[in-house]
C-alpha cells in the first residue's frame, strides 16, 4: 500500500475537494466541508518526492522527478485521482484531485492542476498525454490453514503438533490461550485450525506434559520459564509465558543434526575465525535470524579441526556437540549454573580454549567476555543488533561514560569480527541467511579506539578483498543467484535507498506495489 493511499482516501470520501503538498508546509485537504491538515509537520522535498515515487507510472519513473511540471493519473484503492507535481529549484509542490467515472484503463485525462507557480505553461502547450493507470492492488491471499487430527490426550495432542512442525519444517510452534496453534513456516504463520482455539486450562495440560517440575514452579512464581524438550526427531527450545488471556508458549525447533559450515556455505573469512587462538567474535541479528545455527556450525567446525577444550554457556542448551577432536562441556543456565556471568567467571578456572556465551545480556557479562578474550581465549557471543557497525556502538554504550574510553581501547584489541545476519525467504521455499561480515583489521581497530565508528561502513566497502561483506552486498548476491526475490531482499535491507540503487544497476526492477510504504 502506497503511503499516499490513506490521505487520498480522505479526499475521495468527500468529493469535490483537492489535496495539496508543498516543501516547508504540511498536507492540506480542502473539501466542501472545509479545510483539514492531515499532515501538520512541514514536509521536505525529499519526503514529497519519495511518496510520489511510489505512484508514478512506469513510463515516467526513469525521469522522475524532473524540473518543471509532471502530470499523471493514479488508481488508488478508493478510486482514480489526477496528480500534478511541480519542481521549481528546491521547492516541490503537488496537487491531487479525484476523477469521476474512471475505470482501470479508461481514466480520463486530468484537468489542469496549476499550482500558481511562475511561468507554468498550460497543459495543452506541453502536449502531455494521459499516463497509463497502475493496476488496482491485488488482495493478499488468505493465510494458510493446516488440518491434522486433534487427539484428546494432552501428550498425544502436543506430540502431533511437534510431529507436524518437524514434517512441515516449521521453525516455531506458537501456543496461545483462546487461539488455535500456529506454525511459523518459512517466516509466515499458519493456523492449525483443526485444534480450534485452545483454552488456558487445556493449553496448560498440554505444556505440563513436557515441562520439568522446577520449570512449572518457576512459571507459577515468575509467569515465564525456559527449558529444552527432546523427541526422537528434534530438540525444542521452549519458552512458557503468561499474557492477558492466560498461559502461552513458543517452541523453537532445533535440528538434531548440526548444519555444518560447509553446508551453510560459510566463507573462508568466517572459517578462518575458527582458527584464532584468542579474541572476541560476535554473531548478531534479530530474534529468529539463525544466530544459534551459525554459531553451532562454527563450534562444530572447531570441534572437527582443532584439539582444544570448548565450553558453552547457553540458556537453554540448543545444539548438542559430541566430543570429536575437542573436549566439549555444555552448561545450561538455571541447571548447571546460576547465570551467564557466574559461568563465564568460572570458565576462566576451567582451562578452556574456546568459550561460547549464548547471550551477552548485561554490562558485566560483556566486560568479562572482553577480558576473557584479552587473556588468551577465543570467545563467541551473540547480541540482538541488526548491523555489524551498530554492534560496536551497542557494546560501548552499555558502559558508563567514564569507562567508555577504556572499553574502546579493550574492544579495539580484542574484537576480531562481527557477523550480522538476517533470514530471507528462498525462492521455492525455505530460508537462507544474508551475512554482513566486519573483520576488525588495524584500520577498524583505530576507528573503534578513536570513537569514529560511523566510518566503519566505508571501511567495510574498501575491505571487500579481505572478506568483508556489507548486508546490501550479501542481499544483492542472493538476488543475482536467483535464491531470493528482489522484493524480499529489499524488505530485509537496512539501507533501502542504497540497495534499490544496487538493484537498478543490476537491471532488476522492484514491483512498486510490493515495496509500497517502505
Amino acid at each position: 500500500m502506497a503511503r499516499l493511499d490513506a490521505i487520498i482516501q480522505l479526499l475521495l470520501s468527500d468529493p469535490g475537494g483537492e489535496l495539496t503538498f508543498a516543501s516547508g508546509e504540511g498536507a492540506t485537504l480542502v473539501t466542501p466541508r472545509g479545510r483539514q491538515t492531515p499532515i501538520k509537520q512541514p514536509l521536505t522535498t525529499a519526503q514529497i518526492v519519495g511518496a510520489l515515487s511510489e505512484v508514478v507510472p512506469d513510463d515516467l519513473r526513469a525521469t522522475f522527478p524532473r524540473p518543471g511540471p509532471t502530470e499523471f493519473t493514479y488508481l488508488a484503492p478508493g478510486g482514480p485521482v489526477a496528480i500534478r507535481f511541480e519542481l521549481a529549484g528546491a521547492v516541490a509542490r503537488a496537487r491531487v484531485v479525484a476523477l469521476d467515472g474512471g475505470r482501470p484503463g479508461t481514466v480520463p485525462r486530468p484537468p489542469s492542476l496549476d499550482l500558481d507557480l511562475p511561468n507554468a505553461p498550460p497543459p495543452a502547450a506541453r502536449g502531455l498525454a494521459p499516463a497509463p493507470v497502475q493496476p488496482a492492488p491485488v488482495a493478499p491471499p488468505p493465510p494458510p490453514v493446516i488440518e491434522i487430527p486433534a487427539p484428546t490426550d494432552p501428550r498425544a495432542a502436543l506430540d502431533a503438533l511437534l510431529e507436524t512442525m518437524v514434517g512441515r519444517r516449521a521453525s516455531d510452534l506458537h501456543l496461545s490461550s483462546a487461539s488455535p496453534p500456529m506454525l511459523r513456516i518459512d517466516g509466515d504463520m499458519a493456523a492449525v485450525a483443526s485444534y480450534g482455539p485452545l483454552g488456558s486450562d487445556r493449553l496448560k495440560e498440554l505444556l505440563w506434559t513436557i515441562a520439568p517440575e522446577k520449570n512449572r514452579e518457576e512459571w507459577h512464581a515468575r509467569k515465564d520459564t525456559d527449558f529444552a524438550h527432546e523427541t526422537a526427531q528434534a530438540r525444542f527450545r521452549v519458552n512458557v509465558f503468561c499474557d492477558r488471556k492466560g498461559i502461552g508458549a513458543v517452541l523453537r525447533q532445533i535440528p538434531t543434526e548440526i548444519l555444518t559450515a560447509e553446508k551453510m556455505g560459510l566463507s573462508k573469512a568466517v572459517l578462518d575465525l575458527c582458527f584464532l587462538s584468542k579474541g572476541l567474535v560476535l554473531v548478531t541479528g534479530p530474534t529468529g535470524s539463525g544466530k544459534s545455527t551459525t554459531l553451532a556450525a562454527m563450534i562444530d567446525f572447531i570441534n572437527r579441526n582443532r584439539e582444544d577444550h570448548i565450553i558453552t554457556i547457553e540458556d537453554p542448551i540448543e545444539f548438542v556437540h559430541p566430543n570429536q577432536r575437542c573436549l566439549v562441556n555444555q552448561r545450561e543456565v538455571g541447571v548447571h549454573t546460576s547465570g551467564f556471568k557466574a559461568a563465564l567467571r568460572a570458565a576462566l578456572r576451567e582451562d578452556p580454549d574456546v568459550v561460547l556465551v549464548g547471550e551477552l545480556r548485561d554490562l558485566e557479562t560483556i566486560a568479562i567476555a572482553i577480558e576473557t578474550a584479552e587473556t588468551g581465549h577465543l570467545v563467541f557471543g551473540t547480541l540482538h543488533t541488526n548491523t555489524a557497525p551498530s554492534t560496536v556502538d551497542r557494546m560501548i554504550d552499555q558502559f558508563p561514560a567514564d569507562r567508555q574510553a577504556q572499553i574502546r581501547m579493550m574492544l579495539s584489541e580484542s574484537l576480531k569480527a562481527v557477523i550480522a545476519q538476517t533470514l530471507c525467504k528462498k525462492i521455492g521455499g525455505g530460508r537462507v541467511p544474508a551475512l554482513e561480515i566486519l573483520l576488525c583489521n588495524s584500520g577498524v581497530a583505530n576507528l573503534i579506539r578513536e570513537g569514529k565508528t560511523f566510518q566503519i561502513p566505508s571501511m567495510m566497502q574498501t575491505g571487500r578483498a579481505q572478506g568483508m561483506v556489507t548486508l546490501n552486498d550479501s542481499l544483492i548476491d542472493l538476488v543475482k543467484k536467483k535464491v531470493v526475490e528482489p522484493q524480499e531482499a529489499w524488505m530485509k535491507a537496512v539501507a533501502k535507498a542504497d540497495f534499490k540503487a544496487l538493484l537498478e544497476r543490476a537491471g532488476v526492477t522492484l514491483d512498486p506495489a510490493a515495496v509500497a510504504g517502505g
